[in-house]
C-alpha cells in the first residue's frame, strides 16, 4: 500500500519560523510513514494471513481489498488531520516532498531530511513486525507488504504507478486551492487511497512512494524492479505539479504565493486577497 497522503500543510512556513523545531518536523515525517506502514502490515496480516478467519469468511479478493482500502484510506486521513501531521505537512512520501520542493514550498536541505526520515520511519515500522511477529509478516500471503509488479508485468505496473500518482497529486493541488473544497483535501486523498488499494494494488502493489517501497524491500530483501518504483511515482507527481501550475496559476497568484512562501496549499486563497489589497494600496 502507498503512503500517499499528502496534506503538505504548513511545513515550509513552520521550517522558516521555527528553525529550532526542524528535527521535530523531520521526526513527525518518520512517525507518519511509520504509522502508515504499521497499519498496512497489521491489516494485511488480519485480512490475508490464514491464522485469522477473514480470508476464509471473505473469499472474494476484491472485497478484502476494499476493506483494506477503507482501513488505509482512514489511516491516511487520520495522519493528515492529526496535530502532528498538520505541523510537518504530512507529506510522508518522497514523491510529495520532491514535488513541493519543485514548487518552492520547502527548501532543498529540509526536503532531503524529510525523505530520509520518511524512509527510516517506514522501514523501522516493518522491522518491528519482523522482530516481534516474524511468522506473520513473512508469510507468503503477507510477504512484508512488498510492492512488486503483478501478473500483468512491470510495464503495466509502472504505467499505473505513474497514472495513480499523477491523479493523486493533481487532485490534491486542485482541491486544496478551491475555496469551497480546500478543507476536505485530506478526505479526497483518503478516498483515492481506498480506490487504489481496491482496484490498482494487484497490478503494482500500490506504492506511489519510494520510501514506502524501500520500507518493505529492506527488511524482506525483495528488490524486484526497484528502480521503477524509485522513478515513476516522483516523476508523475512532479509532472502533476507542472501541469497544475501551467493550467491554473495566474501570474499574480504565482507572485503572491512566492512572496508568502506558499504557507499552506490547503488555504492559499486565505492570504491572496489580503496581500493583493495591500499591494494595491502600496502601489497607490
Amino acid at each position: 500500500m502507498s503512503a500517499s497522503p499528502v496534506y503538505v500543510g504548513k511545513a515550509s512556513i513552520a521550517l522558516e519560523k521555527k528553525k529550532d523545531s526542524r528535527w521535530a518536523l523531520y521526526a513527525i515525517e518518520a512517525w507518519g510513514l511509520g504509522m502508515f506502514m504499521i497499519s498496512a502490515c497489521a491489516f494485511t496480516i488480519l485480512l490475508e494471513h490464514p491464522a485469522f478467519p477473514f480470508k476464509a469468511l471473505i473469499p472474494v479478493p476484491i472485497v478484502r481489498r476494499w476493506l483494506m482500502g477503507v482501513a488505509m484510506g482512514s489511516t491516511a486521513v487520520a495522519i493528515i488531520y492529526s496535530h502532528w501531521g498538520k505541523k510537518s505537512g504530512a507529506h510522508i512520501n518522497p514523491s510529495v516532498t520532491l514535488t513541493m520542493y519543485s514548487m518552492g514550498k520547502i527548501g532543498g536541505a529540509d526536503a532531503a531530511w524529510y525523505v530520509l526520515f520518511q524512509t527510516l520511519g517506514g522501514t523501522l515500522a516493518v522491522y518491528l513486525f519482523k522482530i516481534f511477529l516474524p511468522a506473520y509478516i513473512s508469510h507468503p500471503y503477507v510477504n512484508y507488504v512488498v510492492t512488486v509488479p503483478g501478473a500483468a508485468g512491470a510495464t503495466v505496473a509502472f504505467a499505473l504507478e505513474f497514472l495513480i500518482s499523477f491523479i493523486l497529486m493533481f487532485t490534491v493541488l486542485f482541491v486544496s486551492n478551491h475555496r469551497q473544497l480546500k478543507d476536505y483535501t485530506g478526505y479526497f486523498a483518503g478516498f483515492l487511497v481506498m480506490c487504489y488499494v481496491t482496484f490498482e494494488a494487484p497490478f503494482s502493489g500500490f506504492s506511489m512512494s519510494p520510501a514506502r517501497t524501500l520500507a518493505s524491500a529492506i527488511p524482506s530483501g525483495v528488490w524486484n524492479d526497484l528502480l521503477g518504483y524509485m522513478i515513476f511515482p516522483p516523476l508523475a507527481m512532479w509532472s502533476a505539479g507542472r501541469v497544475y501550475q501551467s493550467t491554473f496559476w495566474t501570474k499574480i497568484e504565482a507572485q503572491i504565493e512566492e512572496a508568502t512562501h506558499l504557507e499552506c496549499i490547503y488555504e492559499p486563497h486565505r492570504h491572496h486577497n489580503a496581500h493583493w489589497q495591500s499591494s494595491k494600496k502600496e502601489t497607490a
